[in-house]
């Protein structure tokens, strides 16, 4: 049986491999200590191994230590995957938010209006 996809967000390692790459900041990321410390003494492995990793995360073929696949561009995506959250589980909670900040922005415009002086109504002289 395959491994499931890893935890670990693809676009935080691909950021940590090009920017910090050198030093093995997505390795230490992943969880692959050993060979985060062997890079970081290594500059990078001379910077033919930071290149390396940098071309496989961008693939999404670079792994983690568990051996499974980064394949995720959105952390928060990773999380609820590793979790076994879903699909339509996610949708309905996103739909839900949409509906709170509309009832929100709703409340926020009827309480400027009722705060507004010059939009009472006047009073209606009665015979």
């Amino acid at each position: 049986m395959a491994n499931p996809p890893s935890d670990k967000s693809r676009g935080v390692a691909l950021a940590l491999a090009f920017f910090l790459g050198i030093f093995g900041a997505h390795r230490f990321y992943v969880g692959k200590i050993g060979t985060g410390i062997l890079q970081l003494c290594t500059i990078g492995g001379f910077g033919l191994w930071y290149l390396y990793d940098v071309i496989m995360v961008a693939a999404g073929e670079f792994r983690d230590s568990d051996g499974r696949r980064l394949v995720s561009w959105d952390p928060d995506e990773a999380r609820n995957r590793a979790i076994g959250v879903p699909q339509e589980l996610l949708e309905e909670i996103d739909a839900l938010r949409a509906e709170v900040t509309e009832l929100g922005d709703r409340l926020d415009f009827a309480e400027r209006l009722l705060a507004d002086p010059t939009r009472r109504p006047k009073p209606v002289d009665q015979p």
